[in-house]
Formats: C-alpha cells, sequence, structure tokens
C-alpha cells in the first residue's frame, strides 16, 4: 500500500507538471491561421453594424 506522505508527494509533483504544462500553454503565441480566421470575423461584425 502506498504511505500517506508518498501519495502527498506524488500530488505536489503531478500539481507542479500541471501547472507548469499550463503555464507553458498560456505562453504560446496564436497560429497566424488563427489570428487571421479571428480578423476575418471581426471585419465581419463590424460590418453587420450598418443594420
Amino acid at each position: 500500500m502506498v504511505k500517506d506522505d508518498d501519495r502527498s508527494q506524488v500530488m505536489k509533483q503531478i500539481d507542479a507538471n500541471l501547472r507548469k504544462v499550463y503555464q507553458e500553454t498560456l505562453e504560446q503565441e496564436i497560429p497566424e491561421r488563427f489570428q487571421q480566421l479571428l480578423e476575418r470575423l471581426k471585419e465581419r461584425d463590424s460590418g453587420d453594424d450598418r443594420g
């Protein structure tokens, strides 16, 4: 059976690794193709305001 201390250490390690991966994901740039799509959608939305 796994001891509580061992389980606690494993949980801390998992937590640290998840935080690291999440932070790395936040720091990634948005791909150019996605930026272009967002720009096209923004332009289309601003064109709809003419009503």
